[in-house]
This record gives structure tokens, sequence and C-alpha cells, in this order.
């Protein structure tokens, strides 16, 4: 039994020195997945993960302190790949890739699409992009475990106040039917396998102090396909945890079979 946990840490080195190193020494997951480490390579400080047990891969953007995903991980992964073949947004540094026996894991840090119109449109054409990229890669590795910062809420449980956000990006109509037809294609949203409360987020503005009140959003996921939901024991999400505006989520789940 695998713990994974995935964490929009919002700087992998302004987390560091709150305090991730000692946090993840701790909790100690077995495979931890990063979005927005917003580093190159040699600013992730990968010699303090090692001396954990972690093997590293990272994958940073072109552009300095934006966006990067990274996957530290203690099981032996028997493939890794940088990208989904496309410069576009390999460019900027969203997805990794690594296999676990019949398993295959993938990290990824979907677009925002907060900042304009631009930068929507760009995270409408990545959601059609990646979906054909999962959709082709279903086709020789079936069992796939698909988590990270989505940038999406789907349901107005996952939203504080959905009635007010219905036109804000992360919460579009277009962005929550891409999500329904994701899952409507062999994918289970693990936490909601367990928990159907409202109220539950995993990113939290740092206006108005929105975390203390928790007026959030649940835009952070594990999605698993369906053909390994029974090896899945819990899923959840860690708001006590303070690294970032966002919080981790996990599960514990058999993979490498």
């Amino acid at each position: 039994m695998a713990k994974i946990i995935s964490y929009n840490v919002n700087g992998i080195r302004a987390a560091v020195k709150k305090g991730l190193i000692d946090w993840v020494k701790t909790e100690n997951p077995d495979i931890l997945c990063i979005q927005e480490s917003k580093a190159q390579i040699s600013q992730i400080p990968q010699l303090e993960f090692e001396q954990l047990g972690y093997k590293c891969f990272c994958f940073s953007a072109q552009k300095k302190g934006y966006s990067g995903v990274a996957i530290f991980t203690k099981t032996q992964a028997d493939f890794h790949e940088y990208g989904m073949k496309n410069p576009k947004y390999d460019n900027e540094g969203r997805v990794i890739r690594c296999d676990y026996g019949d398993t295959t894991l993938l990290n990824i840090y979907f677009p925002s699409g907060s900042s304009g119109d631009i930068r929507q449109k760009f995270k409408m054409e990545f959601l059609d992009d990646i979906y054909n990229y999962i959709n082709e890669l279903k086709t020789t590795r079936p069992n796939l475990i698909v988590c990270g910062d989505f940038n999406i809420c789907h349901t107005e449980i996952d939203i504080h106040n959905p009635k007010r956000q219905q036109k804000t990006s992360g919460f579009l109509p277009e962005e929550r039917a891409w999500l329904s037809k994701f899952l409507g294609n062999g994918f289970l949203d693990s936490f909601r396998l367990f928990n159907s409360e409202p109220h539950n987020y995993s990113w939290w503005s740092y206006r108005a102090a929105a975390r203390q009140k928790n007026l959030g959003w649940r835009i952070d996921y594990f999605m698993l396909s369906e053909t390994i939901k029974d090896r899945i024991k819990s899923a959840s999400i860690l708001p006590q945890v303070f690294h970032s505006d966002h919080c981790p989520v996990s599960v514990e789940i058999e993979i490498g079979n």
C-alpha cells in the first residue's frame, strides 16, 4: 500500500523556508507529487529529499520562477517521462509521468485562466489536449492515477458561495463540463468515494482571511481509473498543513501490481 500526496506548494523554495522538508519527513509519503515549484532544477533542494530516501524527477518551466512539477518517490519507478509531447505546454513544465508495475501516475499542473482571456483560451486548449493525451495513454496503460492542481471546481459543494462564482475562471460552466466529461470517461474522484460532505477545500485566497473562514475551493484531485477502484484504501484532504495557499491531498492505494 502506497501513500501518495499531491501538493501545489506555490514555490518550493518558499515552502522549504516554511518547514516543508520537516513536514515531509514526518508525513513520510511513499510518493510526493508537487506542482508550481516555481524553480529551475538547480534551485530545487534535491539533496534534502534524497537524504530522506527519495529519487527526484523534476520538470521545470523554461520561464524562471514559473509553473513546474516534480515527483519525489521512494518507490522505484519502472519508467518516467517529462511532458506530454507538446512543446506548447511542455515549455511550461506541466506534466510528469511515472510507471509502477501496471500502474501509471500522472502529476499535472493545469493552467489557470484567472489572469485574463488569453490564458483562459490557453487553459481550454490544454483541457482538450490533455484529455486526448490521457485517452491515448489509456490504450496501453489503462490503470491511471491522475493527480495535481486541476484549477477547476467540479460541483457547487466544491466551492464556497457557488452562486457568486458562476463567471469566475475555475468554476465556469465549460470547465465544469470538461471535468464531468473526464470523469465520465472512466475516472473516479477519489475523495468523493469517501466523503460527500461540502466545505472540504484545497485552496484559499490569501485575501480577507479566507483560509481562517474556510472560504475555499477544491481544485486539487486524485482521479483514478475505474479499473483500480478496488485498490484504494483512503483519500483525504490535509487542510492543517500550511506551506502554501493550497493544502496537500492524499490517497492510500496499491500500486505496482
